[in-house]
């Protein structure tokens, strides 16, 4: 496969090309690509010290912060495979991944809201060590000589055993490092996933699956200058890990981390830093539209392209940022099993309304029979969305029937149902276990959500099915509203009858002060299909 490396020769690259760029811009306090190849090469040799050799998987439960991206780039130069972690997860949580992936090491912070849980973890576990980063020791020299006072309640005390290794003990060294022959087709990242049935497991991604998959999304954006990249999006998650991470070291850019999303200090970020490029999921463009709406001295006048990912955009959402903002909003896709991208529109093509773009480079896109897998589709007609290329996963860590299940003549089988028009743009129309079957009648949430993002006081639209004695199943709609704006569920379910059969009307709507969300920001629907099951067994 061409562009196919290890990962960690992107930093080695930028390093020696461009080392006086600025790589990491962290509230304000800057490292050079020169700084962070030296701070990745003690790290390299800390880790080795502690026993990280080849294969050894290292987890990062990290939110963002420079300790990310140094312990990603120095456990890939030992030859280590990376296991994201989401800081959120609850304690039983972490100890399915941490056995299921047997991690060894876990790289953490000195975070209240994370340490602890994962020290109690580790009892319980097989994790031999556990490297704690001060999160005062990231901060710019004044906040973080202030930050163990002023934040005092959000640092946690780190006991002092064998198991912990702070993370100044660990980078005293002078980084020399040990050899370690790292192959491209080597396991770099086992990134978690639902998948397609919901059961956690680990898509294993290669050196070269995530090289490959950089430079297809460096080529069809056309990104020859480096770029300013807000990294707002948390870089646990596969889409942030190449479109903040990856895509910045490959082009040297600049990385501007945002630990978590507040739209207040997202604004100031923006305003202080003037970045060019954004990477973002549909909540939060939505919010920045408000601000923009409500506030006309918001500037995102540098910010030249926005990228939307991790969940499908509503054509409204899009229209209205881009009205209120004047930046370049575009819709990419893909999954955790392709490294994550698939597909988006490039700058100088057509942008379609609804569609997530063309196939990026050397990638084929099969629409296939989902009641026979075995029938591809012609265009413009629906089915499963099959996907080849050098993006693809290895599989599944350690399970193989279920890396079976969702491969076919060698494409993988994404779960998703969407169709391709003539020119060869993808458009999505929902999962396939997202899909309502009412009276034998297939029902697509995604396009009644579409539809009650048309209603001016719709903020964000859930559907999902629930059960129905007469149907089998009917959809029911959660909707949030927009500040200032009124309206009853009454009203929305006549506003939908002119745009949906009358077989696809959802049975309710209910109206919510909030929606659950992922921790990257996407609706969650997980949490509301859980309530309707309680309700349902307590009536």
């Amino acid at each position: 496969m061409r562009d196919a490396k290890p990962v960690a020769e992107l930093l080695r690259a930028a390093a020696r090309d461009h080392g006086k760029r600025p790589a990491i811009d962290f509230m304000g306090r800057v490292w050079s690509y020169h700084d962070l190849d030296r701070l990745v090469d003690r790290a390299t040799a800390g880790l080795q010290h502690i026993g990280v050799e080849r294969g050894t998987r290292v987890g990062l439960c990290l939110p963002n912060t420079p300790y990310t991206v140094i312990f990603y780039f120095a456990a890939l130069r030992a030859g280590a495979v990376v296991v994201n972690y989401n800081p959120l997860y609850v304690e039983r949580e972490l100890a399915h991944a941490i056995r299921d992936s047997g991690t060894a090491i876990m790289v953490t912070i000195d975070l209240a809201q994370i340490y602890p849980k994962l020290a109690r973890v580790a009892a319980e576990t097989n994790l031999r060590k556990l490297v704690v980063c001060p999160m005062a020791g990231a901060l710019p020299w004044l906040k973080g000589a202030l930050y163990p006072w002023v934040r005092s309640r959000e640092v946690a005390q780190v006991a002092r055993d064998t198991r912990n290794i702070r993370y100044d003990d660990l980078m005293r060294n002078n980084g020399a490092t040990s050899e370690v022959g790292v192959n491209p087709d080597d396991i770099a990242v086992l990134q978690y996933t639902g998948g397609t049935t919901g059961t956690p497991k680990a898509a294993c991604l290669s050196h070269a699956n995530i090289t490959c998959n950089c430079a297809q999304v460096v080529d069809g954006m056309g990104m020859t200058e480096p770029q300013r990249v807000l990294g707002v999006l948390p870089l646990f998650h596969v889409f942030a890990l190449t479109s903040v991470m990856n895509l910045s070291v490959q082009t040297a850019s600049l990385m501007i981390l945002v630990p978590r999303f507040d739209l207040a200090d997202l604004l100031a970020t923006i305003a202080r830093t003037r970045p060019t490029m954004f990477p973002a999921v549909p909540t939060i463009y939505t919010a920045l539209a408000a601000a923009a709406a409500h506030d006309k001295s918001v500037d995102m006048g540098s910010i030249r392209l926005c990228i939307s990912g991790g969940a499908p955009l509503p054509v409204e959402t899009r229209q209205q940022f881009m009205a209120l903002t004047q930046c370049e909003l575009m819709e990419g896709y893909g999954l955790s099993e392709t490294s994550p991208v698939v597909c988006f529109t490039p700058p100088g093509r057509p942008y379609k309304d609804g569609s997530v773009g063309i196939p990026v480079r050397d990638t084929t896109i099969e629409i296939r029979d989902p009641a026979n897998p075995e029938t591809i589709l012609p265009r413009g007609e629906r089915g499963e969305i099959c996907i080849r290329g050098p993006q693809v996963m290895r599989g599944y860590w350690n399970k193989p029937a279920e890396t079976e299940a969702v491969m076919i003549d060698g494409a993988l089988r994404t779960g998703d149902i969407g169709y391709l028009d003539d020119d060869g743009y993808l458009f999505l129309v929902d999962r396939i276990k997202d899909v309502i079957i009412a009276g034998g009648y297939n029902i697509y949430p995604r396009m009644l959500e579409e539809a009650l993002y048309q209603h001016p006081a719709v903020q964000d639209a859930v559907v999902i099915g629930i059960p129905d004695k007469y149907r089998g199943q009917a959809p029911k709609a959660f909707v949030t509203l927009k500040d200032g704006v009124a309206a009853t569920s009454a009203e929305l379910l006549g506003f939908l009858s002119g745009y949906v059969s009358k077989i696809e009307m959802p049975k309710e709507i209910e109206i919510r002060a909030e929606l659950p969300k992922t921790l990257i920001g996407k609706l969650s629907k997980k949490e509301l299909l859980a309530e309707e099951e309680s309700r349902r067994k307590e009536t």
